[in-house]
């Protein structure tokens, strides 16, 4: 009976323990599981972010911010500094610029040193300004022997043959880069106005 007694109350504690075994192995599990939804939520939530981050990276960015963003216009880009013009370019006007290379302001870089200084500033507007139409041109849009006002007042000749755009003798090298307040034309060499 004794015997009995024991066996009883063994089995009453194996069957405790066990219970309690099970019931801190099913808390581990469900706590495990969910950290695992957490994680799973959290790699969503950023993933949508960024996808979110990646869309409006993708947006055109004004002309000026796409200007800065091209090295091969950096040159241009301290110009527009220099003329106190870069503003202009951040607003929601829309603009057509036909943006000379480095490459093109290196040619004629005596005058591009002489624009640059303090006491020429009105000059260097100029010459930007002439390189500027009021609008979102595209190249499309653009038909041989029409002149186009530019806001320096003078205008520009487009000459267009065997598929080259030509503004005033300089190459539109690249066409319709797009901004979200016009569009920009690089072309190969910078077109001075008669009158700066």
């Amino acid at each position: 009976m004794r015997f009995l007694a024991v066996l009883f109350t063994v089995t009453v504690f194996a069957v405790a323990f066990t219970g309690c075994g099970k019931g801190e192995k099913e808390a581990q599990e469900k706590a495990r599981q969910d950290s695992i939804r957490v994680a799973d939520s959290m790699a969503k939530a950023e993933a949508a972010a960024k996808r979110v981050a990646d869309s409006l990276a993708a947006l055109p960015k004004t002309i000026a911010e796409e200007a800065m963003k091209i090295s091969d216009l950096s040159t241009l880009v301290s110009a527009l500094q220099a003329a106190e013009l870069v503003d202009v370019f951040k607003g929601s006007d829309a603009y057509t610029v036909f943006a000379p290379t480095n490459k093109a302001f290196a040619t004629i870089q005596k005058d591009v040193d002489m624009l640059l200084k303090p006491e020429n500033k009105s000059k260097l507007q100029n010459v930007l300004k002439y390189h500027v139409v009021a609008g979102a041109v595209k190249s499309s849009d653009l038909k041989d022997g029409q002149k186009v006002k530019t806001l320096q007042g003078e205008e520009l000749t487009v000459s267009i043959k065997d598929g080259k755009v030509m503004i005033n003798g300089a190459e539109v090298t690249t066409a319709d880069a797009p901004a979200s307040n016009g569009v920009v034309h690089i072309i190969s060499k910078v077109v001075l106005p008669k009158k700066m």
